[in-house]
């Protein structure tokens, strides 16, 4: 999506965060040894059809490091979610440290090809004390 494009946020699309589930990964890129794995669902309660174009995400971990990750689609896929319906995947995020917490917005264009945005809702990446 151009990133000059005066986006609005759209009635009834809504996104919700359904688990994060902590999976470790101890060969993880650049020591980061802590993945977790979250579930996704985007619903649409407006009247709209919606295309969702990109997306990005914004993780802040217990150190004040953060990392922006932004890209087309959703998991390789560009849905299309008609009013009354849901589009919902998982993926996950990768940590160093012991906690952390991410946030973002999702990109795309209603049926009549305005620009719309809908917000991630921030969720906290703990490493439980048992592990």
């Amino acid at each position: 999506m151009p990133a000059k494009q005066k986006f609005v946020e759209l009635d009834g699309l809504r996104v919700t965060v359904d688990q994060v589930v902590y999976s470790p990964t101890p060969d993880g890129p650049d020591g980061s040894p802590h993945r977790f794995i979250y579930f996704i669902s985007i619903r649409n309660d407006s009247e709209e059809t919606v295309s969702i174009k990109g997306r990005k995400w914004v993780v802040t971990n217990d150190q004040g490091e953060t990392v922006v990750v932004e890209g087309d689609g959703v998991v390789g896929q560009f849905p299309t979610i008609r009013p009354g319906e849901h589009f919902t995947y998982n993926s996950f995020h990768l940590l160093r440290t012991l906690r952390g917490r991410a946030e973002g917005s999702y990109f795309g264009l209603d049926s009549q090809g305005r620009p719309v945005i809908t917000r991630i809702p921030a969720f906290e990446l703990i490493v439980p004390r048992d592990v």
